[in-house]
């Protein structure tokens, strides 16, 4: 009989101050050979300037098991709920939002 491993159990605390989360509806993406860079941010209708709410760093590896991680949720999403619409591109001096 092979050793299995045993599944790890991790137990998560929120704290109240971060239970609330930041609303964030741009995102801008760096990376380096060594850790991706995703600063969150919110950008205002009619405002030129955005406030990074947080910033969050990854190992590649991380990077791309999130990745993975929100394929298959928005994947579970839709098949629940239903496509998500995706507006159509909007001039390059109006864009809003996450782009892809």
């Amino acid at each position: 009989m092979a050793n299995q491993p045993q599944q790890q159990r991790i137990q998560i605390k929120l704290e109240d101050e971060v239970a609330d989360g930041h609303y964030a509806n741009l995102v801008l993406l760096n990376h380096s050979p060594a850790e991706f860079v995703l600063d969150f941010a919110r950008l205002v209708p009619g405002s030129q300037q955005a406030k990074v709410q947080t910033r969050v760093i990854l190992a590649p590896a991380h990077a791309k098991n999130l990745f993975s991680a929100l394929e298959k949720n928005i994947k579970k999403y839709e098949d629940t709920y239903g496509e998500i619409k995706v507006h159509g591109k909007q001039d390059s001096d109006k864009q809003f939002g996450f782009q892809g």
